[in-house]
């Protein structure tokens, strides 16, 4: 495979709703993180995977 084009898979998960935080309780993304990612360059795209995700708190479990 070329090291010219490396794609940056979405990390969706499929479980897509917003928790009380304003979060995707799936991927941990904001909306706006969500609706922002067709237009994220690659660099972006793995600066918000490899250090702004971790980051955040895991989602909380439905009571």
């Amino acid at each position: 495979m070329s090291d010219l084009f490396r794609a940056v898979l979405s990390p969706c998960t499929g479980v897509c709703t917003l928790d009380e935080a304003g979060l995707c309780r799936g991927c941990r993304r904001t909306g706006n993180e969500i609706a922002a990612w067709t237009t994220l360059g690659d660099a972006a795209r793995l600066h918000l995977m490899d250090v702004i995700l971790p980051a955040r708190p895991a989602a909380a479990e439905d009571a």
